[in-house]
């Protein structure tokens, strides 16, 4: 995605003729027509070339272009330009984090949010990057001192409360959302965590609200969905499945609606990742020294946030968060914007992989804080798991395995926002587990040893077992305290935020048993071997 500006420039507002070409090269960006775009951005450039809307439109028309490295250094550019004022800032940031320019946007805004830095409109932005790069601790920070500097309003109160479940505050995040939408009952977004933050009851629920809510929402919108799996988990804990089924099932059709998915086009990708990429994949031998990262990917709800709990427990590792950084440096080094293109696929042959490693380290690095091994908890890294080992030879990488109608069917009542479109329609959540399964059998088999399996249900049911392969894989020395998640009070963005808390116990199996019936095509659709299985679906 290109990265947007805002109506600011660097010396305030543009003149009228300078806006107008502002305004017709974003119209013609946002149909597709780059060339055209560029005229507009070369008569900018002319007129004022220090101009920071001229420099973002740059960052823009190179994204555009399929020019990457030259993205990177225009958004750098911009951002210097930006210092010292902070609307405009807010716009060189989003710039820096949409080429991978994460190191840089980080310390950006450790600058402008300091504790003598004046407050202005730029705080509610910086805590909305803060959010996007994983540093739930500052963002909680920024949006704690907007509050006391007399900010307010529903999305304030919003943010803040799913910051403070993501820092292990769930009583003050629930209090927060609690008054959001008593507040704003159509505020979905702030509904949903608030009914999952504990079991509704017959006589404890939200159960009115969520109806009032659902007749004052937009249509057609996130909110709206929201509150139908709302209302799904609602219905779910008092028992009345029917209910809840149709609940569920409307609203995976709203968000289907809003994201479709294209599933055969998937499996083409995956077909042609397979046919491409065989076991002569480049090594660098040895590898870059320093701290280095431990991969954790795996289909979303798979368990991959318990065993980064775990790992993020011992005294060697720390726990970065879901990083973005290495689909984004493999970007940079293959100048392509789209990681699951063929393009992408063809401008692998001759690449300098040691570059994507570098790239990787140099934006990631410092978030080991010191220690020797940090997490990088990015499920959807399965795409590149394969080729993770002729970038960054030192990295390690576990791969969650759950039972099938297990993960599937918390993906269909997951709700992920915008970001999983396969999540909201059965063919293409089954259609999407095959195709991991698929491609994860193949980076077995070209980097073979480099990956290790691990087992939801074994991590859970036999955790020292399961913990001490991992540990022996990754290198590290047993510590016993590993185990108890509870302990672990670093910061977690996860639909499981509040659960990951507490002691640790088996926690989905079977979830889909009371839809059994509902879930039959899916069962269906699943059957099958697979490589990574232990037995197939019956």
């Amino acid at each position: 995605m290109a990265p947007k500006a805002s109506a600011w420039g660097k010396r305030g507002r543009m003149n009228g003729s300078l806006q107008e070409y502002w305004n017709r090269a974003q119209q013609h960006l946002s149909s597709g027509q780059i060339t055209a775009a560029r005229v507009q951005y070369e008569a900018l450039q002319a007129r004022a070339p220090d101009h920071l809307r001229t420099l973002l439109l740059a960052t823009q028309i190179d994204w555009n272009e399929g020019r990457v490295r030259d993205a990177s250094r225009s958004a750098l550019v911009a951002a210097r330009a930006a210092q010292g004022n902070a609307e405009a800032l807010d716009d060189a940031t989003r710039a820096l984090i949409e080429v991978g320019e994460e190191k840089e946007a980080t310390a950006e805004l450790q600058r402008a949010t300091r504790a003598d830095a004046k407050p202005g409109p730029f705080l509610w932005a910086a805590a909305m990057h803060l959010q996007r790069l994983g540093l739930h601790g500052e963002a909680l920070a920024v949006l704690e001192r907007m509050r006391a500097l007399g900010f307010a309003g529903p999305a304030l109160d919003f943010y803040l409360g799913q910051q403070l479940l993501f820092n292990g505050r769930p009583e003050e995040a629930e209090s927060m959302l609690r008054g959001v939408v008593e507040q704003v009952p159509a505020f979905g977004t702030a509904m949903l965590p608030l009914v999952r933050l504990r079991r509704q009851t017959t006589g404890d629920n939200r159960l009115a609200l969520i109806e009032k809510g659902l007749r004052e929402a937009a249509r057609g919108t996130r909110d709206e969905a929201a509150l139908d799996f709302a209302l799904y988990h609602t219905l779910e804990d008092l028992g009345r499945h029917d209910e809840a089924w149709l609940a569920l099932a409307r609203g995976n059709d709203r968000m289907r609606a809003r994201n479709p998915h294209d599933a055969a086009q998937q499996s083409r990708y995956v077909d042609h990742c397979i046919a491409s990429i065989g076991p002569d994949s480049p090594v660098i031998p040895g590898g870059q020294d320093g701290p280095q990262p431990i991969f954790i990917v795996g289909l979303p709800r798979s368990g991959s946030t318990v065993l980064e709990r775990m790992l993020g427990n011992h005294t060697h590792v720390a726990s970065a968060g879901e990083l973005t950084t290495l689909g984004r440096a493999f970007q940079w080094a293959t100048d392509a914007t789209d990681i699951q293109s063929e393009s992408f696929l063809a401008r692998l042959r001759g690449l300098e992989f040691t570059e994507v490693g570098e790239r990787y380290l140099e934006q990631s690095r410092w978030r080991a804080r010191g220690k020797p091994f940090f997490i990088d908890k990015q499920p959807p890294n399965w795409w590149l798991a394969g080729l993770i080992p002729a970038a960054l030879p030192k990295a390690r990488i576990l791969n969650l395995v759950r039972e099938p109608m297990d993960v599937c069917f918390s993906n269909f009542r997951a709700f992920c926002g915008d970001d999983y479109a396969y999540c909201y329609d059965l063919a293409s959540i089954a259609s999407t587990w095959h195709d991991y399964h698929r491609l994860m059998g193949h980076w077995h088999s070209v980097s073979p040893g480099a990956i290790l399996d691990v087992r939801y249900d074994e991590l859970v049911r036999e955790p020292e077992v399961a913990l001490r392969a991992v540990l022996d894989f990754c290198g590290l020395p047993w510590e016993p305290d590993c185990i108890d998640i509870a302990r672990n009070r670093t910061p977690v963005a996860t639909l499981s935020a509040a659960q990951v808390r507490s002691k640790l116990r088996m926690r989905g199996a079977e979830e889909w048993a009371p839809y059994a019936s509902q879930l039959e095509p899916l069962r269906s659709m699943l059957k099958g071997r697979h490589p990574l299985d232990g037995a197939a679906m019956p």
